[in-house]
């Protein structure tokens, strides 16, 4: 027995974005059918994550849009216009009416939902930021960007106060890749950065996350693509996609591989669990594919 509870409808729901103007809402579990495609961009969506609720969908695009549709009226409960196009956002975990969002600019910018307006910016000296990781409840969060030669290692990782907007820290990561992709771990005090190097590396989540140098996690290939990774609800498992289209699933504890899954045909560059049923995953691909693993 999976649940302790019935899941509510949208539980077994999942949302996609795309490389047209689409964001795609589909019955992942039950049927893999899609359900609704929402034409609220332009131009390209490459960010779209489920309000806390699950209710809702936020969009962001190359577009500079930004848009909150409801899920059962389709109607728009908010939209905003960005100065920069999208490629990261995330809903603060404990103020749900505000969001973090990035992109090909050098600011990172907060938004309330209420108002309809940038409350805060977050301002660094890089051209993008490849994503974005809340801390501490949200006191703190993380941005990962596209700096990666000699001189500016000591950006590709910056953490900031949320509420002051000052910069913590940026020392953190000081090797010569980006990092396309955070996650955060649901139980222990460390966070995960998947690096082009081709291996995520493990981060203490409290001041001065200092990286650990006898645990990472090796196996796949990253090669330039966005490739985005997640720890199980449990805490147990790491899942990553792969360059070479396989997705991966590491022992968190032992950094060994605990399976591999022969994924897709391009290059896997999302993996994520269920909230709710935690043997069930969804994979995507560069190909455009989702794909429904239990």
């Amino acid at each position: 027995m999976l649940l302790s509870r019935k899941p509510k409808p949208w539980e077994s729901f999942s949302a996609s974005g795309s490389e047209e103007d689409t964001c795609t809402v589909w019955n992942a579990v039950d049927s893999g059918r899609c359900l609704q495609t929402y034409s609220l961009h332009s131009e390209a969506v490459r960010a779209a994550r489920w309000s806390p609720c699950g209710q809702r969908i936020l969009s962001g695009g190359f577009d500079f849009a930004l848009h909150l549709t409801d899920l059962e009226t389709g109607t728009q409960v908010f939209s905003g216009q960005s100065d920069f196009r999208i490629t990261t956002l995330k809903f603060h975990p404990k103020d749900h009416s505000l969001f973090v969002c990035g992109g090909f600019h050098p600011e990172v910018k907060a938004w309330d939902i209420r108002t309809g307006k940038v409350v805060r910016s977050y301002k660094a000296t890089i051209q993008q930021t490849l994503d974005i990781l809340f801390l501490q409840e949200g006191s703190e969060f993380l941005s990962s960007t596209d700096a990666s030669s000699r001189d500016s290692a000591d950006r590709t990782i910056i953490a900031w106060d949320f509420r002051s907007s000052a910069k913590i820290s940026n020392q953190i990561f000081h090797e010569r890749y980006t990092c396309p992709s955070l996650a955060l771990h649901p139980r222990e005090p460390v966070f995960l950065a998947q690096t082009n190097g081709n291996y995520l590396a493990l981060f203490s989540a409290v001041w001065p996350y200092r990286m650990s140098r006898r645990r990472r996690y090796e196996g796949h290939k990253v090669e330039g693509y966005s490739v985005g990774c997640e720890c199980s609800p449990d805490g147990d498992l790491l899942v990553t996609g792969s360059a070479d289209g396989r997705v991966l699933l590491y022992s968190f504890r032992t950094a060994s591989r605990a399976r591999t899954l022969p994924g897709h045909t391009e290059a896997c560059v999302g993996a994520t669990f269920h909230p709710v049923l935690p043997s069930v995953l969804a994979t995507c691909s560069w190909e455009g594919d989702v794909k429904i693993w239990h």
